[in-house]
């Protein structure tokens, strides 16, 4: 096991420490205040209340589509099911329509939002609130709408996705 002290924390050992938990990975969508959709893969979900219903998420400050977030008051969260690691990556790299290849996948969400039809669960929120924090913005948003479905969840872990280990029954 490895123990790290001292005043100087190594981002990148804190980085390995934090992937040894495991999350779900999501994609997180808006509509911009230009018309244009914006869409990003994250693993930084929680649920954070339930009366009121409210989730959050987490934007780092560089990233491009953090503007469309900011303007928008709504998002949608949609947790990806274990066979959707390609909806994943695909919305992990930078593109200039993340949305084009998925255009017989997608709905009309909340405040016009695009959302992954099949995706195992899906929140379509109100933007409640945003919060600086260090090098990320925290978004809190209202559930207004969601759904879910029956499958196993696509897991992250150490850095990379979580192949299914279940044993095959004899």
């Amino acid at each position: 096991m490895s123990t790290i002290e001292g005043a100087a924390v190594d981002p990148r050992e804190l980085r390995n420490a934090l992937g040894r938990f495991a999350t779900g990975v999501c994609v997180v969508t808006t509509l911009g205040q230009d018309g244009r959709a914006a869409g990003l893969t994250v693993n930084s979900f929680s649920s954070v209340s339930l009366d009121p219903p409210l989730v959050a998420w987490c934007l780092g400050r560089n990233a491009p589509s953090l503007a469309a977030f900011s303007a928008s008051d709504y998002f949608a969260v949609h947790v990806l099911a274990a066979d959707q690691q390609h909806i994943a990556m695909h919305f992990a790299r930078p593109s200039d329509n993340k949305f084009a290849l998925l255009e017989g996948e997608l709905l009309q969400g909340i405040g016009n939002v695009p959302v992954l039809a099949n995706a195992l669960a899906r929140f379509e929120c109100r933007r409640a609130n945003m919060t600086d924090c260090g090098d990320h913005v925290m978004f809190f948003g209202q559930v207004e709408r969601f759904s879910y479905a029956s499958s196993e969840p696509l897991l992250f872990h150490a850095g990379r996705f979580v192949e299914d280990r279940r044993q095959p029954a004899a």
